[in-house]
């Protein structure tokens, strides 16, 4: 990795994590890390930078490989990330195998157009949602083959698997999914840590201890399962009617405005 980078066109790929949900501008947009991450860029090695986000939300690998990547490939970047699996994770339907193999294919692609390719692993879902910790197994075999899949062509990878901060309250919005602004904050500081941005340390990931007692956790979880959960798994079964999908938010290349 070149450290210390000057880019010209940064194209982020992935779903609602990189579009930025719950992290909102005062117009009610989403922000989010990746937006953070342009700024930051914009207001360091890379001035001028252009940026767009194709990032969707719900979205799965295949979606990116499918319609994200080749516009991608579009706007010619020299910087792109690519951050997804988790919608493919939670689903019924899951296959890791097909998952891993687009995102692969992603990754391939953009490398070959001469993108400099940046990803990250998930914050451990068993530690933020307790009640979800069945699927603690399938995320670390997917993080593991994920990690194998960036190793192999060379993509620098923000760690957040494992750390205290995938317990921090105060990191994730409401529905303990999506980032709050200030998990948002420490996510786009990390990568630019990853990029070695002038003024980026290694205090992005750090938190302070989290004490539940055992019956606020409880009460907590019956909470979420019933405000977040009931209604997450009631769409994993429900079809969106035809043309109400989302679309991404910046699918145009715009120079970056530094937000103060």
């Amino acid at each position: 990795m070149t450290q210390g980078a000057s880019y010209r066109r940064f194209v982020a790929l992935g779903d609602s994590q990189t579009e930025g949900l719950d992290d909102l501008r005062a117009d009610g947009s989403p922000r989010g890390w990746a937006d953070r991450l342009a700024e930051q860029l914009a207001a360091t090695t890379s001035p001028g930078l252009r940026y767009a986000n194709l990032a969707v939300r719900g979205c799965r690998a295949r979606h990116v490989h499918d319609v994200q990547l080749p516009r991608a490939l579009d706007l010619a970047p020299d910087l792109a990330s690519v951050a997804v699996g988790m919608n493919d994770l939670l689903r019924h339907d899951y296959d890791l195998d097909a998952t891993i193999e687009a995102i692969e294919s992603t990754v391939v692609a953009l490398r070959e157009a001469g993108a400099h390719v940046v990803s990250m692993t998930s914050p451990d879902v068993a530690k933020m949602l307790p009640v979800m910790g069945w699927l603690a197994g399938r995320q670390r075999a997917f993080h593991d083959r994920l990690r194998e899949v960036h190793r192999r062509h060379g993509v620098p990878t923000l760690e957040l698997a494992g750390l205290p901060m995938g317990a921090a309250r105060e990191l994730w919005a409401a529905d303990r999914i999506h980032g709050s602004p200030e998990g948002h904050r420490r996510v786009a500081a990390g990568m630019a840590r990853l990029l070695d941005l002038p003024g980026s340390d290694d205090s992005w990931s750090e938190v302070g201890p989290t004490r539940l007692r055992p019956v606020r956790l409880v009460a907590g979880e019956a909470r979420w399962a019933a405000t977040f959960l009931g209604p997450w798994l009631a769409g994993q079964v429900r079809r969106r009617p035809p043309g109400s999908e989302p679309v991404c938010k910046r699918p145009d290349l715009v120079e970056v405005t530094v937000e103060r």
